[in-house]
């Protein structure tokens, strides 16, 4: 349960902070836990180190969006979503990525 809480401050931090630079935006306390949270856990090696994607999609912006996965099917990004794709990352993949969360 700490690692889902940890995860969603995550998409929240990066969410936040977007591209624009790390001094341009004020976090939350719980937002800037997350993006350290991110940044230790090698999150950005995938997600891009601003969290706007790379070999896995882009974080920034996810929360309670339409994600569109390769078996067709459109999906809400909410809570039951983000929480299957820490836990099963294999359960959906989202469309134009093959590689699975680690």
């Amino acid at each position: 349960m700490i690692r889902f809480a940890t995860s969603l401050l995550l998409v929240s931090a990066l969410t936040a902070c977007g591209s624009t630079g790390e001094s341009a935006v004020d976090l939350s306390p719980a937002a800037a836990e997350g993006r350290s949270v991110a940044r230790s856990n090698g999150c950005a090696a995938c997600h891009g180190s601003e969290g706007g994607g790379g070999v896995g999609p882009a974080l920034v912006g996810l929360w309670m969006s339409d994600r569109a996965l390769t078996d067709g099917s459109i999906v809400v990004a909410d809570r039951d979503y983000l929480h299957e794709s820490i836990t099963m990352p294999g359960a959906k993949i989202v469309t134009g990525y093959r590689a699975q969360m680690p």
